[in-house]
């Protein structure tokens, strides 16, 4: 998928397209000028054929020529400008990238997204969930209006860790009676794997199970941010878990004193 042959092929499509009408018109001509000059060596000389009526038609075959080798330039700049950008996009390999969505891959059992309020609300919520639309995890979001982080370590409500792949975050609110909802944006986060092109456009792949439009990308970060994350997230679970750890053994020591 990191190659660019799969938008080579859309160039070669495109430009087949435009090719085959020029070969189409070039046939065509040659059977009309074939049958004219016929006409022309067998016309009877007291009755001469009507120049006017063959030279309309040598004018309208002019015209679509030309038309068709406008359409030849244009697609030229088109495909240059896809290669262009399909170059571009590899650039992005290896690379953490926040687009617009919210399909948030998760990768090294460590996912990252973001969500924007409008306004304050009286109550927010965050919902993880799985390719079949099964709620695999939730908590309580920030309620304040702006932009907030959102990192998950992968784990589902009963802290089962989950397997790498694709998972929906849906970010809910609700305000007091009578006033308008607020309204929710949502980003996510994901290591570039790879580059691919179809009809619609160009695509970026995020971790093994996400793709994205070119167009949708918000921010990169270099080739080290994914790796920190995955690090920073698995050095608090070991906190947690030291902490945990901890508070266990001091209730011990406090119920043998006792």
């Amino acid at each position: 998928m990191t190659d660019l042959s799969s938008i080579i092929s859309s160039i070669n499509s495109n430009s087949s397209v435009t090719s085959g009408a020029s070969q189409t018109l070039s046939a065509d001509m040659d059977t009309f000028l074939t049958l004219l000059t016929a006409q022309l060596q067998h016309q009877d000389p007291l009755d001469p054929m009507d120049t006017a009526e063959y030279t309309n038609q040598l004018v309208q075959y002019s015209n679509v020529e030309q038309a068709i080798q406008t359409n030849t330039k244009l697609d030229s700049l088109l495909n240059l400008s896809i290669y262009n950008l399909g170059v571009q996009a590899t650039g992005y390999v290896g690379k953490t990238v926040q687009v617009l969505g919210d399909m948030m891959p998760l990768e090294g059992g460590v996912g990252k997204a973001t969500y924007t309020l409008s306004k304050n609300a009286q109550e927010c919520t965050i919902v993880i969930k799985d390719t079949d639309g099964n709620v695999v995890y939730s908590e309580a979001g920030n309620k304040s209006a702006g932009a907030h982080d959102f990192i998950w370590d992968g784990k589902d409500a009963s802290g089962n860790q989950l397997a790498d792949g694709a998972y929906q975050i849906i970010v809910s609110t609700s305000v007091p009676r009578g006033e308008t909802e607020a309204s929710v944006t949502t980003t996510v986060f994901g290591k570039v794997t790879g580059v691919a092109s179809d009809d619609g456009g160009i695509y970026l792949g995020l971790g093994n199970a996400v793709t994205a439009g070119l167009d949708y990308v918000l921010t990169s970060r270099d080739e080290k941010f994914w790796d920190e994350l995955i690090a920073s997230v698995k050095n608090n679970d070991d906190s947690s878990s030291e902490d945990s750890s901890f508070s266990e053994e001091l209730k011990d020591i406090i119920s043998q004193v006792a």
